[in-house]
C-alpha cells in the first residue's frame, strides 16, 4: 500500500515558516493535486516527500514507513521536474534506462521495459535521438518515461506541463490521465494552474501561505468551497465576489448594495427559500456574496439555461454596463460594471453587445454562495442543503 501521509509537518527556513502543521493523506493509487499560488508551499511539500528538503517538525510516511531520515534514493519514488532534467549527452534510450542500469538490471530486461514504456508514450521512434533533437512535448514524455520505467511506489510531479504550449498542455494532460488509469500508481502532482488541477486530480488540496485550505474532489471544491480563497481560486473565470448587506423583509431575505454611480440602482437579490436559514441570522450585517460567471446569464435566454431542478423564480434581473467583450466561439465573456462593482458573466453566444451597452442579466440565485467577511468562511453548507431538499 503506497499511501503518503503528512503528520503535523512544518517547514522553516530560519525564521521564515513556509508550511505549518500540514496534515494530509494521499491514498493508495490516488492522483492528488497540490494547487495554490506561488509561495504557498506546494513545491516544498513535494520536495519533502522526495527527501530533497529536510522536515523541521512532524513526520512523512510512504507506504506506512516513516521516511524522515531515509535517503531520497531509498524512498522508492520517481520525480518529474518542470525543466525535464534530461542528460544532454545521452540519447532517449539511455536517459530512460539510466536508473535501471544503476540497479544492475540485466540488459535484455532494460531493453524490454524501456521499449514497452516508450511505445505506450508514443516515443519509441525517438529512442536514438538526443534531447536537443526533440520538441518540448517529446522531452516531457521522455522525462515521464524515465520515471515510469522505474515502477516506483509514488510518482512526484512538479509542474511538469508549465513549459509546454497551450495545445500541447491539453493533450499531455489527457495522456497523463490515461497513464494514471493504466498504471494506478500513487501520484502527487503540483501545479499553480487550477484548470490542470480540476481536470486531473482525484482529489485536490488547495494551499495558501503554507496552510491547506480545503481537500476534496474537484466537484465538491467547485460547488461547495469552504472559504473566500477557495471560491475565488477554483474556477475560470474566477467567482464574482461582492460585499452585500443582509435585509429581512415580509416576503423573504434579501442581499443588497447601494450604488452611487452609473445608470443602475443597487443590487437587491432575493435569497432562495432553501438558503434563508443560513442567511437570515446575519440580518443587518455584511456578507460576501459569490456567484460564478456561468450562473449569470443574458436575461433574454436565461430560462433556457436552467437545469431541470432549478426554478425561474430563482432568476433575479440585474442591469449593468458592458466594459469589455471577449468572444470565445461557443460562448461570450462579458466584463461588466454595476455601480462600483465589477461583474464577469459567461453568456450565450447569441448575445450581441458592445462596450458601453446596457444589458439585463439574470442572476441564478440557486447557485449563490455567501461568506463571512471576518472569518472568510462560507455560511452556506451546500451538502446540507442537498440533504434537506432531497
Amino acid at each position: 500500500m503506497a499511501n503518503v501521509v503528512f503528520d503535523n509537518v512544518t517547514k522553516r527556513y530560519g525564521n521564515v515558516q513556509v508550511i505549518t502543521d500540514l496534515n494530509l493523506e494521499v491514498r493508495d493509487k490516488e492522483f492528488m493535486v497540490l494547487v495554490g499560488p506561488s509561495g504557498c508551499g506546494k513545491s516544498t511539500a513535494l520536495r519533502m516527500i522526495a527527501g530533497l528538503e529536510e522536515i523541521s517538525a512532524g513526520t512523512i510516511s510512504i507506504g506506512g514507513r516513516i521516511v524522515n531520515n531515509v535517503a531520497p534514493k531509498d524512498r522508492d519514488i520517481a520525480m518529474v521536474f518542470q525543466n525535464y532534467a534530461l542528460y544532454p549527452h545521452m540519447n532517449v534510450f539511455d536517459n530512460m534506462a539510466f536508473a535501471l542500469k544503476l540497479r544492475h538490471m540485466p540488459g535484455d530486461k532494460i531493453k524490454e521495459r524501456v521499449e514497452a514504456v516508450a511505445d505506450s508514450l508514443g516515443i519509441k521512434h525517438l529512442l536514438q535521438r538526443k534531447p536537443r533533437q526533440l520538441s518540448g512535448g517529446q522531452r516531457q514524455r521522455v522525462a515521464l518515461g524515465r520515471a515510469i520505467v522505474r515502477e516506483p511506489q509514488v510518482f512526484l510531479m512538479d509542474e511538469p506541463l508549465s513549459n509546454l504550449d497551450a495545445k500541447m498542455r491539453v493533450s499531455t494532460r489527457a495522456e497523463l490521465n490515461k497513464l494514471h488509469q493504466r498504471l494506478q500508481t500513487t501520484t502527487v502532482y503540483v501545479t499553480h494552474d487550477q484548470v490542470e488541477a480540476m481536470t486531473m486530480g482525484d482529489r485536490i488540496a488547495v494551499m495558501k501561505d503554507g496552510f491547506v485550505q480545503q481537500v476534496d474532489t474537484p466537484n465538491v471544491l467547485f460547488i461547495n468551497p469552504v472559504n473566500i480563497f477557495v471560491a475565488g481560486f477554483i474556477g475560470s473565470p474566477a467567482m464574482n465576489l461582492i460585499t452585500v448587506t443582509v435585509q429581512k423583509a415580509d416576503d423573504g431575505v434579501y442581499l443588497t448594495t447601494e450604488n452611487t454611480t452609473g445608470p443602475d440602482s443597487g443590487l437587491r437579490l432575493r435569497v432562495p427559500t432553501r438558503y434563508q436559514e443560513f442567511i437570515a441570522p446575519h440580518a443587518g450585517k455584511q456578507l460576501v456574496f459569490g456567484l460564478r460567471p456561468q450562473d449569470i446569464h443574458d436575461a433574454r435566454f436565461a430560462q433556457g439555461m436552467l437545469d431541470e431542478d432549478e426554478s425561474p423564480e430563482d432568476l433575479v434581473t440585474v442591469r449593468a454596463r458592458v466594459d469589455v467583450v471577449e468572444p470565445m466561439g461557443s460562448e461570450v465573456y462579458l466584463y461588466l460594471l454595476h455601480g462600483k462593482d465589477s461583474i464577469v458573466s459567461r453568456v450565450d453566444d447569441r448575445t450581441e453587445v458592445q462596450p458601453n451597452y446596457i444589458v439585463d442579466l439574470a442572476f441564478n440565485m440557486d447557485k449563490m454562495h455567501a461568506f463571512d467577511p471576518e472569518t472568510t468562511l462560507s455560511v452556506i453548507d451546500k451538502s446540507k442543503v442537498k440533504v434537506a431538499a432531497g
